[in-house]
Protein backbone atom coordinates (compact mmCIF):
# COMPACT_ATOMS: atom_id res chain seq x y z
CA UNK A 1 0.00 0.00 0.00
CA UNK A 2 1.06 3.60 -0.51
CA UNK A 3 2.69 5.76 2.16
CA UNK A 4 0.99 9.04 1.14
CA UNK A 5 -1.98 9.72 -1.13
CA UNK A 6 -3.05 13.08 -2.54
CA UNK A 7 -6.79 13.22 -3.23
CA UNK A 8 -8.10 16.26 -5.09
CA UNK A 9 -11.73 16.89 -4.34
CA UNK A 10 -10.82 15.01 -1.19
CA UNK A 11 -13.49 16.60 1.01
CA UNK A 12 -16.29 15.74 -1.41
CA UNK A 13 -18.70 12.84 -1.18
CA UNK A 14 -16.58 10.48 -3.27
CA UNK A 15 -13.21 11.87 -2.27
CA UNK A 16 -13.73 11.47 1.45
CA UNK A 17 -14.78 7.83 1.04
CA UNK A 18 -11.71 7.08 -1.05
CA UNK A 19 -9.59 8.92 1.51
CA UNK A 20 -11.17 6.96 4.35
CA UNK A 21 -10.31 3.66 2.70
CA UNK A 22 -6.66 4.60 2.31
CA UNK A 23 -6.51 5.89 5.86
CA UNK A 24 -7.93 2.62 7.15
CA UNK A 25 -4.99 0.71 5.71
CA UNK A 26 -2.38 3.12 7.03
CA UNK A 27 -1.89 5.51 4.10
CA UNK A 28 -1.47 9.17 5.02
CA UNK A 29 -4.04 11.17 3.06
CA UNK A 30 -3.65 14.75 1.91
CA UNK A 31 -7.01 16.17 0.82
CA UNK A 32 -6.98 19.08 -1.61
CA UNK A 33 -10.32 20.86 -2.01
CA UNK A 34 -12.04 24.23 -2.19
CA UNK A 35 -12.30 26.49 0.86
CA UNK A 36 -15.55 25.83 2.66
CA UNK A 37 -15.44 22.09 2.06
CA UNK A 38 -13.55 21.33 5.23
CA UNK A 39 -15.67 19.57 7.83
CA UNK A 40 -15.72 16.85 10.43
CA UNK A 41 -14.39 14.22 8.02
CA UNK A 42 -11.35 16.26 7.00
CA UNK A 43 -10.24 16.54 10.63
CA UNK A 44 -8.99 12.97 10.40
CA UNK A 45 -6.73 13.59 7.37
CA UNK A 46 -2.97 13.69 7.55
CA UNK A 47 -3.33 17.14 5.97
CA UNK A 48 -6.01 19.29 4.34
CA UNK A 49 -5.03 21.86 1.73
CA UNK A 50 -7.71 24.39 0.80
CA UNK A 51 -7.51 25.97 -2.61
CA UNK A 52 -8.65 26.00 -6.23
CA UNK A 53 -7.41 23.28 -8.59
CA UNK A 54 -6.48 26.11 -10.97
CA UNK A 55 -3.88 27.34 -8.45
CA UNK A 56 -0.89 25.50 -9.88
CA UNK A 57 1.56 27.08 -7.43
CA UNK A 58 -0.41 25.75 -4.48
CA UNK A 59 -0.66 22.32 -6.08
CA UNK A 60 3.08 22.16 -6.66
CA UNK A 61 3.78 23.32 -3.11
CA UNK A 62 1.46 20.56 -1.87
CA UNK A 63 3.32 17.91 -3.86
CA UNK A 64 6.73 19.17 -2.78
CA UNK A 65 5.68 19.31 0.87
CA UNK A 66 3.87 15.98 1.21
CA UNK A 67 5.55 13.91 -1.54
CA UNK A 68 2.57 11.68 -2.41
CA UNK A 69 3.25 8.37 -4.15
CA UNK A 70 -0.28 8.08 -5.53
CA UNK A 71 -2.62 10.82 -6.79
CA UNK A 72 -6.39 10.42 -7.08
CA UNK A 73 -7.71 13.31 -9.14
CA UNK A 74 -11.43 13.77 -8.46
CA UNK A 75 -11.72 17.56 -8.47
CA UNK A 76 -14.15 18.49 -11.22
CA UNK A 77 -17.18 20.54 -12.09
CA UNK A 78 -20.19 18.28 -12.61
CA UNK A 79 -22.37 18.00 -15.68
CA UNK A 80 -25.05 20.53 -14.78
CA UNK A 81 -22.69 23.23 -13.52
CA UNK A 82 -20.39 22.64 -16.50
CA UNK A 83 -23.19 23.42 -18.94
CA UNK A 84 -24.03 26.55 -16.96
CA UNK A 85 -20.45 27.84 -17.30
CA UNK A 86 -18.64 26.14 -20.15
CA UNK A 87 -15.60 28.41 -20.02
CA UNK A 88 -14.94 27.71 -16.37
CA UNK A 89 -15.61 24.00 -16.91
CA UNK A 90 -12.83 23.89 -19.50
CA UNK A 91 -10.45 25.71 -17.17
CA UNK A 92 -11.21 23.48 -14.19
CA UNK A 93 -11.83 20.08 -15.78
CA UNK A 94 -9.45 20.18 -18.75
CA UNK A 95 -6.69 22.81 -18.64
CA UNK A 96 -5.98 22.54 -14.92
CA UNK A 97 -6.09 18.74 -14.97
CA UNK A 98 -3.63 18.55 -17.86
CA UNK A 99 -1.25 20.95 -16.13
CA UNK A 100 -1.63 18.91 -12.95
CA UNK A 101 -0.71 15.69 -14.76
CA UNK A 102 2.43 17.28 -16.16
CA UNK A 103 3.33 18.45 -12.67
CA UNK A 104 2.86 14.96 -11.23
CA UNK A 105 4.99 13.52 -14.04
CA UNK A 106 7.76 16.00 -13.22
CA UNK A 107 7.69 15.07 -9.54
CA UNK A 108 7.28 11.31 -10.19
CA UNK A 109 4.33 11.00 -7.81
CA UNK A 110 3.46 7.43 -8.81
CA UNK A 111 0.10 6.21 -10.17
CA UNK A 112 -2.20 9.04 -11.27
CA UNK A 113 -5.90 8.16 -11.25
CA UNK A 114 -8.38 10.18 -13.28
CA UNK A 115 -12.15 9.82 -12.95
CA UNK A 116 -13.81 9.92 -16.36
CA UNK A 117 -17.37 9.30 -17.52
CA UNK A 118 -19.78 7.65 -19.93
CA UNK A 119 -20.50 11.17 -21.17
CA UNK A 120 -17.27 11.04 -23.19
CA UNK A 121 -18.95 8.78 -25.75
CA UNK A 122 -21.79 10.98 -26.85
CA UNK A 123 -25.42 9.97 -27.39
CA UNK A 124 -27.43 7.37 -29.27
CA UNK A 125 -24.99 4.46 -29.26
CA UNK A 126 -25.88 0.79 -29.36
CA UNK A 127 -25.42 -1.13 -26.11
CA UNK A 128 -23.19 -2.52 -24.85
CA UNK A 129 -20.77 0.29 -25.67
CA UNK A 130 -17.36 -1.15 -26.48
CA UNK A 131 -14.26 0.27 -24.84
CA UNK A 132 -12.88 1.53 -28.15
CA UNK A 133 -16.10 3.16 -29.37
CA UNK A 134 -15.32 6.59 -30.92
CA UNK A 135 -15.92 9.42 -28.47
CA UNK A 136 -17.93 12.40 -29.72
CA UNK A 137 -19.57 14.02 -26.69
CA UNK A 138 -22.22 16.68 -27.18
CA UNK A 139 -21.81 18.38 -23.80
CA UNK A 140 -18.90 20.34 -22.37
CA UNK A 141 -18.52 17.99 -19.39
CA UNK A 142 -17.82 15.03 -21.67
CA UNK A 143 -15.56 17.10 -23.90
CA UNK A 144 -13.34 18.13 -20.98
CA UNK A 145 -13.02 14.52 -19.86
CA UNK A 146 -12.02 13.35 -23.34
CA UNK A 147 -9.31 16.02 -23.44
CA UNK A 148 -7.76 14.78 -20.19
CA UNK A 149 -8.04 11.14 -21.26
CA UNK A 150 -6.16 11.89 -24.48
CA UNK A 151 -3.37 13.80 -22.75
CA UNK A 152 -3.06 11.19 -20.02
CA UNK A 153 -2.59 8.42 -22.58
CA UNK A 154 -0.17 10.60 -24.55
CA UNK A 155 1.98 11.16 -21.46
CA UNK A 156 1.80 7.47 -20.66
CA UNK A 157 2.96 6.40 -24.11
CA UNK A 158 5.61 9.09 -24.61
CA UNK A 159 6.94 9.61 -21.09
CA UNK A 160 5.83 6.50 -19.15
CA UNK A 161 3.40 8.45 -17.00
CA UNK A 162 1.48 5.95 -14.83
CA UNK A 163 -1.97 7.13 -15.97
CA UNK A 164 -4.96 5.08 -14.78
CA UNK A 165 -8.51 5.95 -15.67
CA UNK A 166 -12.06 4.64 -15.23
CA UNK A 167 -15.16 5.74 -17.12
CA UNK A 168 -18.10 5.75 -14.74
CA UNK A 169 -21.76 5.59 -15.77
CA UNK A 170 -24.51 7.20 -13.69
CA UNK A 171 -23.54 6.90 -10.02
CA UNK A 172 -26.23 6.46 -7.38
CA UNK A 173 -25.23 8.03 -4.09
CA UNK A 174 -26.93 8.86 -0.81
CA UNK A 175 -25.32 12.29 -1.01
CA UNK A 176 -26.88 13.28 -4.36
CA UNK A 177 -24.85 16.37 -5.35
CA UNK A 178 -27.20 19.08 -6.56
CA UNK A 179 -24.97 19.94 -9.52
CA UNK A 180 -25.38 16.51 -11.12
CA UNK A 181 -28.25 15.94 -13.53
CA UNK A 182 -28.27 12.28 -12.52
CA UNK A 183 -29.03 12.90 -8.82
CA UNK A 184 -32.80 12.38 -9.06
CA UNK A 185 -32.88 8.70 -7.90
CA UNK A 186 -31.48 9.64 -4.50
CA UNK A 187 -33.79 12.65 -4.26
CA UNK A 188 -36.79 10.43 -5.00
CA UNK A 189 -35.91 8.04 -2.19
CA UNK A 190 -35.39 10.87 0.27
CA UNK A 191 -38.78 12.31 -0.71
CA UNK A 192 -40.42 8.94 -0.15
CA UNK A 193 -38.80 8.58 3.26
CA UNK A 194 -40.18 12.00 4.18
CA UNK A 195 -43.67 11.17 2.94
CA UNK A 196 -43.48 13.61 0.04
CA UNK A 197 -44.54 13.32 -3.60
CA UNK A 198 -41.84 13.41 -6.25
CA UNK A 199 -41.66 14.54 -9.86
CA UNK A 200 -39.09 12.59 -11.82
CA UNK A 201 -37.24 14.87 -14.27
CA UNK A 202 -37.29 12.01 -16.82
CA UNK A 203 -39.86 9.87 -18.62
CA UNK A 204 -40.98 6.48 -17.30
CA UNK A 205 -38.78 4.38 -19.58
CA UNK A 206 -35.66 6.54 -19.38
CA UNK A 207 -32.59 4.98 -17.80
CA UNK A 208 -28.92 4.27 -18.32
CA UNK A 209 -25.92 2.24 -17.15
CA UNK A 210 -25.42 2.67 -13.41
CA UNK A 211 -23.10 2.01 -10.46
CA UNK A 212 -23.61 2.43 -6.73
CA UNK A 213 -21.22 4.76 -4.92
CA UNK A 214 -19.57 2.03 -2.84
CA UNK A 215 -18.62 0.13 -5.99
CA UNK A 216 -17.18 3.33 -7.44
CA UNK A 217 -15.04 3.89 -4.36
CA UNK A 218 -13.81 0.32 -4.36
CA UNK A 219 -13.00 0.37 -8.07
CA UNK A 220 -10.77 3.43 -7.62
CA UNK A 221 -8.81 1.77 -4.85
CA UNK A 222 -8.51 -1.44 -6.85
CA UNK A 223 -7.16 0.13 -10.01
CA UNK A 224 -4.74 2.34 -8.07
CA UNK A 225 -3.28 -0.69 -6.29
CA UNK A 226 -3.35 -3.07 -9.28
CA UNK A 227 -0.03 -4.27 -10.65
CA UNK A 228 0.80 -2.11 -13.66
CA UNK A 229 1.78 -5.15 -15.71
CA UNK A 230 -1.76 -6.52 -15.44
CA UNK A 231 -3.37 -3.37 -16.85
CA UNK A 232 -3.50 -3.97 -20.59
CA UNK A 233 -5.80 -1.02 -21.34
CA UNK A 234 -5.16 2.67 -20.83
CA UNK A 235 -8.75 3.28 -19.70
CA UNK A 236 -11.57 1.01 -18.51
CA UNK A 237 -15.36 1.12 -18.64
CA UNK A 238 -17.40 0.03 -15.63
CA UNK A 239 -21.02 -1.17 -15.46
CA UNK A 240 -23.30 -2.84 -12.94
CA UNK A 241 -26.96 -2.55 -14.01
CA UNK A 242 -29.52 -0.51 -15.91
CA UNK A 243 -32.88 0.65 -14.56
CA UNK A 244 -35.64 2.97 -15.74
CA UNK A 245 -37.48 5.64 -13.79
CA UNK A 246 -40.48 3.32 -13.79
CA UNK A 247 -38.35 0.55 -12.23
CA UNK A 248 -37.16 2.98 -9.58
CA UNK A 249 -40.68 4.15 -8.77
CA UNK A 250 -41.84 0.55 -8.36
CA UNK A 251 -38.88 -0.29 -6.11
CA UNK A 252 -39.60 2.74 -3.93
CA UNK A 253 -43.32 1.97 -3.75
CA UNK A 254 -42.48 -1.57 -2.67
CA UNK A 255 -40.69 -0.08 0.32
CA UNK A 256 -42.94 2.98 0.77
CA UNK A 257 -46.45 1.96 -0.40
CA UNK A 258 -47.82 5.51 -0.07
CA UNK A 259 -45.18 7.02 -2.34
CA UNK A 260 -46.69 8.90 -5.28
CA UNK A 261 -44.84 10.32 -8.24
CA UNK A 262 -45.09 11.62 -11.77
CA UNK A 263 -42.73 11.70 -14.74
CA UNK A 264 -41.45 14.38 -17.12
CA UNK A 265 -40.96 13.83 -20.83
CA UNK A 266 -38.54 15.76 -23.02
CA UNK A 267 -36.85 17.67 -20.19
CA UNK A 268 -33.12 18.48 -20.50
CA UNK A 269 -32.34 15.70 -18.01
CA UNK A 270 -34.55 13.23 -19.88
CA UNK A 271 -32.92 14.18 -23.17
CA UNK A 272 -29.48 13.62 -21.66
CA UNK A 273 -30.06 10.31 -19.90
CA UNK A 274 -32.35 8.77 -22.51
CA UNK A 275 -29.63 9.05 -25.12
CA UNK A 276 -26.85 7.61 -22.97
CA UNK A 277 -26.06 3.86 -23.15
CA UNK A 278 -27.93 1.24 -21.18
CA UNK A 279 -24.81 -0.88 -20.80
CA UNK A 280 -21.05 -0.48 -21.05
CA UNK A 281 -18.73 -3.32 -21.95
CA UNK A 282 -16.58 -3.71 -18.84
CA UNK A 283 -15.10 -7.10 -19.77
CA UNK A 284 -11.57 -5.67 -19.95
CA UNK A 285 -11.76 -4.48 -16.33
CA UNK A 286 -13.11 -7.86 -15.22
CA UNK A 287 -10.32 -9.66 -17.03
CA UNK A 288 -7.35 -7.42 -16.25
CA UNK A 289 -7.85 -6.53 -12.59
CA UNK A 290 -10.78 -8.60 -11.40
CA UNK A 291 -13.46 -5.90 -11.41
CA UNK A 292 -16.79 -7.21 -10.09
CA UNK A 293 -19.65 -5.00 -8.87
CA UNK A 294 -21.05 -5.91 -5.47
CA UNK A 295 -24.29 -3.90 -5.66
CA UNK A 296 -27.11 -4.77 -8.05
CA UNK A 297 -30.23 -2.59 -8.40
CA UNK A 298 -32.12 -4.00 -5.40
CA UNK A 299 -29.06 -3.88 -3.13
CA UNK A 300 -28.50 -0.27 -4.17
CA UNK A 301 -32.07 0.74 -3.34
CA UNK A 302 -31.83 -1.00 0.03
CA UNK A 303 -28.61 0.90 0.80
CA UNK A 304 -30.11 4.23 -0.25
CA UNK A 305 -33.27 3.63 1.79
CA UNK A 306 -31.21 2.68 4.84
CA UNK A 307 -29.21 5.87 4.52
CA UNK A 308 -32.30 8.04 4.11
CA UNK A 309 -33.76 6.62 7.31
CA UNK A 310 -30.65 7.47 9.32
CA UNK A 311 -30.58 11.09 8.13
Amino acid sequence: MFETALVTGGNGNLGRLVAQHFENVGTKVVSFDLPGTEGVHSNHRHAVVLGDIRDQNLLEHTIQTHKPNVVIHLASMLSGSSEANAEMAWEVNASSSIQFMRMCLKHQTGPFFFASTTATYGPDLDSPVALDTPQWPENIYGATKVAVERMGVYLKLRQRFDFRCLRFPMVLSPFAPSGAMTAYPSHAIIAAAQGKDFVFPVAENTGMSTLYLNDVTRSIVEICTANLTSLHQHIYNLHSYMFTAKDLAAAIQHRYPNFTCSFTKNSPTDELIRRWPDMLDDSAARQDWGWQPQYDFEATIDALVKDSITK
